[in-house]
């Protein structure tokens, strides 16, 4: 986890689950809004899929889930503010180098950091993930999910790079 993230150090250590994956920016002068859609406006199909069927499950269980038309039809907006939505997810915490996304749920809450920051001689992105469970329920959704969410977004990074996006 990156130092300097609006993530406090509190709840990174408390956290069940955590990951960072850091990849360089070719376009420095992006603001961390077009950086966040540059990484997660662009699920391939399969993962669209995949997505629209876990909330699907998630719903019927209770838990708070995107719906399908969230995840086919992302809404990218000129300017944000706390409170409101990114993509599918609230925003709890937002300046000009971060964005700080998730969820509350029963099972479990989890956060998302979009973090821009100086790196050596140039600039690097840095996407962070916390999670807190709060039962076993959200023990186990971790297990069968982590699996997907590194592979996931290490190529959702991949490929913004690939595409030039960052």
């Amino acid at each position: 986890m990156p130092s300097g993230s609006m993530l406090s150090r509190e709840l990174i250590e408390r956290a069940y689950f955590r990951d960072s994956y850091r990849a360089p920016l070719s376009h420095s002068e992006l603001g961390i809004i077009d950086i966040f859609f540059g990484i997660f406006a662009h699920h391939p199909p399969w993962v669209k899929l995949l997505l629209i069927v876990r909330n699907k499950v998630a719903s019927l269980a209770g838990l708070d889930a995107p719906t399908a038309s969230e995840i086919l039809h992302v809404k990218i907006k000129d300017r944000y503010v706390v409170g409101e939505k990114i993509g599918v997810w609230p925003i709890f915490g937002l300046s000009e180098d971060e964005i700080v996304a998730g969820r509350n749920n029963k099972h479990m809450d989890f956060r998302l950091s979009v973090l821009k920051m100086p790196d050596g001689d140039g600039t690097s992105v840095v996407v962070s993930t916390i999670c807190s469970v709060h039962n076993l329920a959200g023990k186990l959704y971790l297990f069968f999910v982590v699996p997907f969410h590194r592979y996931g977004v290490r190529k959702l990074m991949v490929n913004a790079l690939a595409a030039r996006r960052l």
